[in-house]
Protein backbone atom coordinates (compact mmCIF):
# COMPACT_ATOMS: atom_id res chain seq x y z
CA UNK A 1 0.00 0.00 0.00
CA UNK A 2 1.56 3.46 -0.82
CA UNK A 3 2.20 6.32 1.68
CA UNK A 4 0.51 8.83 -0.10
CA UNK A 5 -3.65 9.07 -0.52
CA UNK A 6 -5.45 9.31 -4.12
CA UNK A 7 -6.55 13.19 -3.49
CA UNK A 8 -9.65 15.19 -4.98
CA UNK A 9 -9.56 16.65 -8.25
CA UNK A 10 -11.95 19.30 -7.86
CA UNK A 11 -13.16 22.33 -10.06
CA UNK A 12 -12.82 25.82 -8.72
CA UNK A 13 -15.60 27.92 -8.76
CA UNK A 14 -14.05 30.94 -7.41
CA UNK A 15 -11.24 30.37 -10.12
CA UNK A 16 -13.44 29.28 -12.82
CA UNK A 17 -14.88 31.74 -15.57
CA UNK A 18 -17.21 30.93 -18.33
CA UNK A 19 -14.84 29.00 -20.85
CA UNK A 20 -12.57 28.42 -18.56
CA UNK A 21 -12.27 25.85 -15.58
CA UNK A 22 -9.83 25.69 -13.09
CA UNK A 23 -9.00 22.29 -11.74
CA UNK A 24 -7.41 21.63 -8.44
CA UNK A 25 -5.54 18.88 -7.80
CA UNK A 26 -5.52 18.66 -3.73
CA UNK A 27 -2.49 17.55 -2.56
CA UNK A 28 -2.39 19.59 0.32
CA UNK A 29 -5.05 16.90 1.71
CA UNK A 30 -2.17 14.60 1.55
CA UNK A 31 -1.32 12.76 5.33
CA UNK A 32 1.68 14.73 6.22
CA UNK A 33 0.18 17.75 4.41
CA UNK A 34 2.14 18.33 1.22
CA UNK A 35 2.36 16.63 -2.32
CA UNK A 36 5.73 15.42 -0.79
CA UNK A 37 5.02 12.03 0.47
CA UNK A 38 4.34 10.63 -2.98
CA UNK A 39 7.51 10.80 -4.21
CA UNK A 40 9.04 10.86 -1.15
CA UNK A 41 7.29 7.98 0.30
CA UNK A 42 8.14 5.42 -2.99
CA UNK A 43 11.40 6.55 -3.05
CA UNK A 44 11.39 5.10 1.14
CA UNK A 45 9.75 1.92 0.12
CA UNK A 46 12.09 1.68 -2.30
CA UNK A 47 14.68 2.24 -0.13
CA UNK A 48 12.88 -0.23 2.50
CA UNK A 49 13.44 -2.76 0.04
CA UNK A 50 17.06 -2.76 -0.93
CA UNK A 51 17.84 -3.10 2.81
CA UNK A 52 17.76 0.43 4.56
CA UNK A 53 17.67 0.24 7.84
CA UNK A 54 17.91 4.42 8.59
CA UNK A 55 16.58 7.11 6.08
CA UNK A 56 19.12 10.38 6.65
CA UNK A 57 17.57 13.85 5.44
CA UNK A 58 18.30 17.21 4.78
CA UNK A 59 15.21 19.43 4.47
CA UNK A 60 13.99 22.02 6.78
CA UNK A 61 10.78 21.82 5.57
CA UNK A 62 8.10 19.82 3.84
CA UNK A 63 10.67 16.98 2.32
CA UNK A 64 11.86 16.26 6.08
CA UNK A 65 8.69 16.12 7.40
CA UNK A 66 7.35 13.95 4.52
CA UNK A 67 10.59 11.50 5.51
CA UNK A 68 9.75 11.17 8.76
CA UNK A 69 6.03 9.98 8.14
CA UNK A 70 7.18 7.55 5.76
CA UNK A 71 9.69 6.73 8.70
CA UNK A 72 7.13 6.00 10.99
CA UNK A 73 4.91 4.04 8.65
CA UNK A 74 7.69 1.61 7.66
CA UNK A 75 9.13 1.75 11.33
CA UNK A 76 12.55 2.59 9.90
CA UNK A 77 14.22 5.16 12.37
CA UNK A 78 14.85 8.64 10.47
CA UNK A 79 17.21 11.99 11.41
CA UNK A 80 16.25 14.83 9.86
CA UNK A 81 19.44 17.25 9.33
CA UNK A 82 18.12 21.07 9.41
CA UNK A 83 19.36 24.30 8.76
CA UNK A 84 19.27 27.03 11.56
CA UNK A 85 16.60 29.21 9.67
CA UNK A 86 13.92 26.20 10.48
CA UNK A 87 11.20 27.73 11.74
CA UNK A 88 10.44 25.86 15.42
CA UNK A 89 7.32 25.10 14.43
CA UNK A 90 8.90 22.67 11.05
CA UNK A 91 10.98 21.19 13.81
CA UNK A 92 8.37 19.98 15.89
CA UNK A 93 6.16 18.46 12.76
CA UNK A 94 9.15 16.67 12.02
CA UNK A 95 9.59 15.42 15.69
CA UNK A 96 5.88 14.69 15.90
CA UNK A 97 6.45 11.93 13.48
CA UNK A 98 9.24 10.56 15.69
CA UNK A 99 12.20 11.45 13.52
CA UNK A 100 15.53 12.46 15.48
CA UNK A 101 16.09 16.44 14.15
CA UNK A 102 19.44 18.29 14.21
CA UNK A 103 20.37 21.42 14.05
CA UNK A 104 23.56 22.70 11.60
CA UNK A 105 24.99 25.55 9.78
CA UNK A 106 23.01 28.72 8.17
CA UNK A 107 21.63 27.19 4.80
CA UNK A 108 20.35 24.17 3.39
CA UNK A 109 23.65 23.37 2.04
CA UNK A 110 25.58 23.05 5.40
CA UNK A 111 22.66 20.98 6.34
CA UNK A 112 23.04 18.63 3.66
CA UNK A 113 26.50 18.24 3.53
CA UNK A 114 26.28 17.27 7.28
CA UNK A 115 23.73 14.71 6.01
CA UNK A 116 26.08 13.77 3.51
CA UNK A 117 28.87 12.70 5.70
CA UNK A 118 26.53 10.62 8.33
CA UNK A 119 25.83 8.18 6.01
CA UNK A 120 26.45 4.66 6.63
CA UNK A 121 26.19 1.86 4.46
CA UNK A 122 23.05 0.80 5.50
CA UNK A 123 21.44 4.15 5.17
CA UNK A 124 19.74 5.58 2.71
CA UNK A 125 19.66 9.41 1.93
CA UNK A 126 16.42 10.93 0.96
CA UNK A 127 17.12 14.00 -1.39
CA UNK A 128 14.17 16.87 -0.74
CA UNK A 129 13.96 17.47 -4.78
CA UNK A 130 16.59 15.58 -6.70
CA UNK A 131 16.04 11.52 -7.19
CA UNK A 132 14.71 9.99 -10.02
CA UNK A 133 12.84 7.74 -7.53
CA UNK A 134 11.30 11.44 -5.84
CA UNK A 135 10.03 11.94 -9.72
CA UNK A 136 8.46 8.75 -9.94
CA UNK A 137 6.67 8.85 -7.59
CA UNK A 138 5.20 12.49 -7.55
CA UNK A 139 4.27 11.62 -11.34
CA UNK A 140 1.45 9.55 -9.68
CA UNK A 141 -1.14 12.37 -9.34
CA UNK A 142 -0.79 12.79 -13.27
CA UNK A 143 -1.97 9.33 -13.20
CA UNK A 144 -5.28 9.70 -10.80
CA UNK A 145 -5.74 12.56 -13.33
CA UNK A 146 -5.53 10.89 -16.21
CA UNK A 147 -7.82 8.27 -14.65
CA UNK A 148 -10.35 10.86 -13.79
CA UNK A 149 -10.65 11.40 -17.67
CA UNK A 150 -9.10 15.24 -17.29
CA UNK A 151 -6.85 15.94 -19.99
CA UNK A 152 -5.46 19.52 -19.25
CA UNK A 153 -4.56 22.33 -21.64
CA UNK A 154 -1.75 23.33 -19.07
CA UNK A 155 -0.60 22.48 -15.91
CA UNK A 156 -0.11 24.93 -13.40
CA UNK A 157 2.41 24.38 -10.61
CA UNK A 158 5.15 26.09 -8.19
CA UNK A 159 9.01 25.29 -8.46
CA UNK A 160 11.10 25.16 -5.64
CA UNK A 161 14.03 22.72 -6.28
CA UNK A 162 12.01 21.24 -9.47
CA UNK A 163 10.84 17.94 -7.89
CA UNK A 164 7.09 18.49 -8.50
CA UNK A 165 8.09 20.29 -11.97
CA UNK A 166 10.41 17.02 -13.03
CA UNK A 167 7.08 14.60 -11.49
CA UNK A 168 4.34 16.08 -13.16
CA UNK A 169 6.54 16.42 -16.90
CA UNK A 170 7.16 12.32 -16.22
CA UNK A 171 3.66 11.69 -15.36
CA UNK A 172 2.28 13.74 -18.65
CA UNK A 173 4.73 11.79 -20.52
CA UNK A 174 3.44 8.34 -19.27
CA UNK A 175 0.34 9.41 -19.71
CA UNK A 176 0.35 10.25 -23.18
CA UNK A 177 -0.21 14.22 -22.73
CA UNK A 178 3.71 14.71 -23.61
CA UNK A 179 2.31 17.94 -25.74
CA UNK A 180 0.45 19.85 -22.60
CA UNK A 181 2.75 22.81 -21.40
CA UNK A 182 3.60 23.24 -17.92
CA UNK A 183 3.28 27.09 -16.30
CA UNK A 184 5.98 27.02 -13.69
CA UNK A 185 5.92 29.38 -11.08
CA UNK A 186 8.38 31.01 -8.81
CA UNK A 187 8.52 34.01 -5.91
CA UNK A 188 10.53 36.76 -6.72
CA UNK A 189 13.36 36.25 -4.10
CA UNK A 190 13.65 31.90 -4.82
CA UNK A 191 13.61 32.42 -8.52
CA UNK A 192 16.14 30.15 -9.57
CA UNK A 193 14.25 28.40 -12.42
CA UNK A 194 13.26 31.45 -14.18
CA UNK A 195 17.25 32.99 -13.59
CA UNK A 196 18.21 30.04 -15.23
CA UNK A 197 16.10 29.79 -18.33
CA UNK A 198 16.74 33.82 -18.94
CA UNK A 199 20.46 33.35 -18.29
CA UNK A 200 20.48 29.98 -20.76
CA UNK A 201 22.40 27.82 -17.71
CA UNK A 202 21.94 26.42 -14.32
CA UNK A 203 22.46 29.46 -12.04
CA UNK A 204 22.71 29.61 -8.51
CA UNK A 205 21.41 32.46 -6.41
CA UNK A 206 23.33 34.12 -3.89
CA UNK A 207 20.74 33.63 -1.19
CA UNK A 208 16.92 33.33 -0.51
CA UNK A 209 15.16 36.69 0.14
CA UNK A 210 11.73 34.90 -0.60
CA UNK A 211 9.28 34.10 2.27
CA UNK A 212 8.64 31.20 0.44
CA UNK A 213 10.95 29.04 2.06
CA UNK A 214 9.62 26.00 0.34
CA UNK A 215 10.76 27.43 -2.73
CA UNK A 216 14.21 28.04 -1.01
CA UNK A 217 16.43 25.75 -3.52
CA UNK A 218 19.48 28.07 -4.84
CA UNK A 219 19.91 25.94 -7.54
CA UNK A 220 17.13 23.80 -9.31
CA UNK A 221 17.91 20.31 -10.12
CA UNK A 222 19.55 19.85 -13.67
CA UNK A 223 16.33 17.49 -14.61
CA UNK A 224 14.21 19.98 -14.43
CA UNK A 225 16.11 22.88 -15.98
CA UNK A 226 16.53 20.22 -18.87
CA UNK A 227 12.94 19.83 -19.00
CA UNK A 228 12.47 23.45 -20.06
CA UNK A 229 14.49 22.67 -22.68
CA UNK A 230 12.67 19.52 -23.73
CA UNK A 231 9.26 20.30 -22.84
CA UNK A 232 6.77 23.16 -23.27
CA UNK A 233 7.78 24.91 -20.09
CA UNK A 234 6.91 28.44 -19.62
CA UNK A 235 8.13 29.99 -16.13
CA UNK A 236 6.29 33.39 -14.04
CA UNK A 237 7.79 34.98 -11.07
CA UNK A 238 5.08 36.58 -8.60
CA UNK A 239 6.09 38.58 -5.69
CA UNK A 240 5.56 37.69 -2.04
CA UNK A 241 2.88 39.81 -1.67
CA UNK A 242 0.58 37.75 -4.51
CA UNK A 243 1.42 34.84 -2.77
CA UNK A 244 0.10 35.25 0.52
CA UNK A 245 -2.68 37.00 -0.80
CA UNK A 246 -3.54 33.91 -2.87
CA UNK A 247 -3.23 32.03 0.08
CA UNK A 248 -5.98 33.95 2.19
CA UNK A 249 -7.98 34.21 -0.53
CA UNK A 250 -8.01 30.33 -0.80
CA UNK A 251 -9.09 30.13 3.02
CA UNK A 252 -12.00 31.75 2.37
CA UNK A 253 -12.76 29.96 -1.22
CA UNK A 254 -11.68 26.59 -0.17
CA UNK A 255 -11.76 26.20 3.32
CA UNK A 256 -7.86 24.88 3.01
CA UNK A 257 -4.68 26.56 4.36
CA UNK A 258 -1.45 26.23 2.24
CA UNK A 259 1.99 27.78 2.48
CA UNK A 260 3.06 30.90 0.27
CA UNK A 261 4.97 28.46 -1.83
CA UNK A 262 1.82 26.80 -2.89
CA UNK A 263 0.46 30.41 -3.12
CA UNK A 264 2.59 31.09 -5.99
CA UNK A 265 0.70 29.39 -8.25
CA UNK A 266 -2.42 29.85 -6.91
CA UNK A 267 -1.62 33.67 -7.52
CA UNK A 268 -1.30 32.92 -11.21
CA UNK A 269 -4.82 30.81 -11.29
CA UNK A 270 -6.71 33.65 -9.71
CA UNK A 271 -4.89 36.63 -11.67
CA UNK A 272 -6.20 34.38 -14.73
CA UNK A 273 -3.88 36.55 -17.10
CA UNK A 274 -1.24 33.96 -17.20
CA UNK A 275 -3.76 31.04 -18.23
CA UNK A 276 -4.93 32.44 -21.73
CA UNK A 277 -7.40 30.75 -23.62
CA UNK A 278 -6.79 27.61 -21.93
CA UNK A 279 -10.23 25.87 -21.71
CA UNK A 280 -9.06 23.15 -18.78
CA UNK A 281 -6.18 24.30 -16.10
CA UNK A 282 -5.07 21.99 -13.67
CA UNK A 283 -3.71 23.47 -10.88
CA UNK A 284 -1.16 21.32 -7.99
CA UNK A 285 -2.24 22.56 -4.78
CA UNK A 286 0.84 21.67 -3.51
CA UNK A 287 -0.03 22.49 0.27
CA UNK A 288 2.79 23.04 2.60
CA UNK A 289 2.32 22.79 6.74
CA UNK A 290 4.94 25.10 7.94
CA UNK A 291 2.98 28.17 7.98
CA UNK A 292 -0.43 28.88 10.26
CA UNK A 293 -3.23 30.85 9.52
CA UNK A 294 -1.47 33.60 12.13
CA UNK A 295 1.62 33.74 10.43
CA UNK A 296 -0.15 34.06 6.83
CA UNK A 297 -2.34 37.00 8.37
CA UNK A 298 0.95 38.61 9.82
CA UNK A 299 2.86 38.35 6.40
CA UNK A 300 -0.42 39.81 4.71
CA UNK A 301 -0.49 42.69 6.97
CA UNK A 302 3.21 43.52 6.72
CA UNK A 303 2.84 43.65 2.69
CA UNK A 304 -0.31 45.79 2.47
Amino acid sequence: MPLHIETPLLESGAMSTPGQSVWLKMDALQPPGSFKIRGIGFACEEYARRGARRFVSSSGGNAGIAAAYAGRRLSIPVVVVVPETTSARAMELIRREQAEVIVHGASFQEANALAQSMLLPTDAFIHPFDDPLLWQGHASMIDEVARAGLVPDAVLLSVGGGGLLCGVVAGLRRNGMAGVPVIAVETAGADSLAQSVAAGARIELPRISSLATSLGARKVAEQAFEWTRQHPVRSVVVPDSAAVAACMRFIDDHRVVVEPACGASLAVAYDRAALGACRDVLVIVCGGVTATVGQLQAWATERR
